[in-house]
Formats: C-alpha cells, sequence, structure tokens
C-alpha cells in the first residue's frame, strides 16, 4: 500500500490540495496526516474540515502542537507570533473542528510503522528531531521498524544499524529512497504549509509498504495566493513573507 505522509499543513489550503492532488496522481491509497493542521495560515477550516473527510475514509491523523495549542488554552512556550495565530485560529474554528482536534492521539500505529508528530521518546513534549542524538532517543523509545515525524519543517531521513550506529541524509528535491529491514528507519517528510529549508514548494512523501520505498517530494503552488490571505487575515506579514522563500 502507497501511504502519502503529510504534516505541518500549517492552514495552508494552497499547499494542501496542490499536494493532495499530487499524491492522488501518484498513486496514493491511504493518507497519514502527522500533525500540526493549523497555525501560521489562514485557511483553518478548509483544511481541518478536509482533513476530517480523509480520516473518516481510514487516514491516520496525530496531534501536533498547535493543534493542542488552539483547543487546551493555558500557559504556551510558542513565541508572540506563533501564540498570535493560535488565538486568531481558535475563533476561526467552529464547534466540530476544535473537537476533532481535541480528540486526537498523540501517535498512531501501523503494521511496523509509527506517526507521531515530534519524537517517539516523549510525543507530548513537542521535542524536535534536529541530529542524530535526538533520532536515537526516539529509535530507543519504539520498536517500530518505520518512524514518520513532522515538528521539524525539513525533509531529513535517519537510520540506526543492527550494531545500534545511527546516521543521518538529508535528501534533496525529489527522492526515491529504499528502506531495507536490515535497519530501522526515522523519516521526516518535511513541511507541507511552511518549509524551512529554503525551499517554498511543499514537502511531503509516500512511502510504499510493500517494496519498502520511500519517496520525498517537492510540489510547487501558489505560494504568493497563500502569502496574501495570511496578509489579509491581519495576521503577521512575516508569516506571509516567509512562506516565499521557504524560511
Amino acid at each position: 500500500m502507497r501511504i502519502a505522509l503529510l504534516t505541518d499543513l500549517h492552514a495552508n489550503r494552497d499547499a494542501l490540495a496542490a499536494c493532495l492532488a499530487h499524491a492522488e496522481q501518484h498513486g496514493a491509497e491511504r493518507y497519514a496526516f502527522l500533525g500540526d493542521l493549523v497555525g501560521y495560515g489562514a485557511d483553518p477550516g478548509w483544511v481541518v474540515d478536509t482533513v476530517m473527510s480523509y480520516a473518516a475514509q481510514g487516514a491516520i491523523v496525530v496531534l501536533g502542537n498547535h493543534d493542542s495549542a488552539v483547543v487546551h488554552e493555558g500557559p504556551s512556550h510558542m513565541h508572540a507570533e506563533a501564540q498570535l495565530a493560535v488565538e486568531w485560529t481558535r475563533a476561526q474554528l467552529n464547534l466540530e473542528q476544535r473537537d476533532f482536534l481535541a480528540k486526537l492521539p498523540f501517535t498512531a500505529e501501523q503494521g511496523d510503522c509509527l506517526f507521531v508528530h515530534a519524537s517517539a521518546d516523549a510525543p507530548d513534549q513537542w521535542n524536535y528531531i534536529f541530529d542524530v542524538l535526538d533520532a536515537t532517543r526516539s529509535f530507543y523509545a519504539t520498536n517500530a521498524r518505520v518512524t514518520f515525524c513532522g515538528h521539524v519543517h525539513e525533509p531529513s531521513l535517519f537510520n540506526m544499524s543492527a550494531t545500534g550506529k545511527v546516521s543521518s541524509f538529508t535528501p534533496i528535491g525529489d527522492s526515491n529512497i529504499p528502506l531495507p529491514s536490515s535497519r530501522r528507519w526515522l523519516a521526516i517528510p518535511g513541511a507541507v504549509g511552511q518549509p524551512r529549508d529554503g525551499n517554498p514548494a511543499a514537502a511531503y512523501a509516500v512511502f510504499d509498504d510493500a517494496t519498502h520505498d520511500l519517496t520525498f517530494y517537492r510540489v510547487p503552488y501558489d505560494c504568493e495566493a497563500a502569502a496574501r490571505k495570511i496578509i489579509a487575515a491581519g495576521l503577521p506579514v512575516r508569516m506571509g513573507q516567509r512562506l516565499l522563500i521557504g524560511l
């Protein structure tokens, strides 16, 4: 089965629509959304409704830190602009949409795959996986052969050998990578709605659980339109401008 892996949608309707269309064209049979459906972008209602419709058809969906912040009011460790977007988003969502976010789990499993927004070792602490040390902690927290994460906004791939050695790889552009069963893997598809690796094209990946191939994709979309909507909504201008440069 070919599973499309989409994370950090961040209420970016234009990017999500482009990735979903691309995934369908490339034979995706199931979908997994790895959190942060909302935050930063101008279309939280449309994005949540869209993910809800996929969830009703069997898609995997897990909770992200921005999703959690929107539905659980309280002290926040987010920077001021992110918190402003959280409060704006909260006012845009209806009860059904907020209830959907509130009921999302931190993790989900399917076969020998684990799906989580942040790290497997402390999924409710929103720790980032930036390097080999971070990845190692996540590897030791699960028996899953492949772990799929979001949160970082940059595509990356880590692997652990049978002897416990962990190494990393940064995919560039569209990249097809076999994930042999002799190793364990941790993959971060990159962000659909707010890439931060200097490439403004939306990022997602497709995993084939029969061939064990993982393909990273970059999908151009109308980021200028997405940026204009952010600014028109009264959200910080920088949130829109950063979409144009992918940072």
